[in-house]
């Protein structure tokens, strides 16, 4: 096997990797250990790279596939069980800490016909204000024939830890507008912008207006179909029961200063998830591995 193309590449105030392994790039960073981007060679890229995204130490990055742990969204909205994991009476940040916190790179290693790449964030105890836990981080990116992104929490620490968490992907699509996500039909499904009603999915899901819904019960595979570029985005996952869709559309998209004002027709976010009463309790010494498998087959 060919050895792998590694070039250290700084964007703005972050220090990132761009990896090449047979026909796929990869550009990581290593604050968040945060996938940027993904693509493979003559082909539309299947990750999304916001190019209005902001580079700066201790921002998240809007782009890529960011690292939510170890709670999801608006931390008053997860349950009491990861509400008390926290002893602060300051505001806690959206989608946890760790997507803002450098990691450590592990290394970069052939397997057979495919790379790995591996962060690590050895304890979160002391990193994480108010939250003092000691639980082990590991972010495992394979390259073969599609991406694969494993995220694996460990407790080091003397008590039972609970969590909620997400691979909060970006993917590229030719225009929102036009494609559909498959596997939901029959799905309940929360709408945070319906005053967080619940409801049952009849269909695919197609995008009109601004989306944001947590689906509960998900199956182990969804697919992005694209029209347009001719293509299914096959997305397989694994230690996860619900997920998240969601794209800002027109009105929300202008208030974001690091996406352009038409950058939400170019993106889905479809994210691998436990959150809502789908959470994570590790015991003692225990651990739980959060992944995702990402290809692409023709229409």
């Amino acid at each position: 096997m060919q050895a792998p193309q590694v070039e250290t590449v700084k964007l703005d105030e972050l220090n990132c990797w761009r990896i090449r392994h047979g026909q796929a790039e990869l550009l990581v960073a290593q604050q968040g250990a945060h996938i940027l981007s993904y693509q493979v060679a003559g082909d539309q890229p299947l990750i999304w790279l916001n190019k209005q995204a902001v580079f700066k130490q201790g921002k998240p990055i809007r782009t890529g596939i960011p690292i939510c742990w170890p709670w999801f969204g608006n931390f008053e909205r997860n349950p009491d069980s990861v509400q008390t994991m926290r002893q602060s009476p300051e505001p806690a940040k959206a989608h946890g800490e760790v997507r803002a916190l450098d990691w450590q790179l592990l290394g970069i290693s052939n397997e057979g016909e495919s790379l790995l790449v591996e962060f690590v964030l050895p304890e979160t105890e002391g990193q994480i204000p108010g939250w003092p836990h000691d639980v082990a981080l590991k972010l495992s990116v394979r390259l073969d024939s599609q991406l694969h992104v494993s995220l694996i929490s460990h407790n080091k620490g003397p008590d039972e830890v609970t969590l909620s968490q997400a691979l909060h992907s970006y993917f590229a699509v030719s225009d929102v507008r036009q494609v559909s996500i498959e596997g939901l039909d029959g799905l309940r499904y929360i709408d945070t912008l319906e005053d967080w009603k619940e409801s049952v999915q009849s269909g695919d899901l197609r995008f009109a207006s601004e989306t944001d819904r947590i689906y509960l019960n998900t199956p182990n595979s969804l697919s992005v179909v694209d029209p347009d570029w001719k293509r299914r985005i096959v997305i397989t996952t694994k230690g996860s029961r619900s997920s998240v869709i969601w794209n800002p559309w027109i009105e929300r998209a202008k208030n974001f200063s690091d996406m352009a004002d038409d950058g939400w027709q170019g993106m889905v976010c479809v994210e691998t998830a436990n959150v809502m009463g789908d959470v994570v309790t590790l015991a003692p010494d225990a651990s739980h591995t959060l992944s995702v498998s990402i290809g692409s087959e023709p229409l």
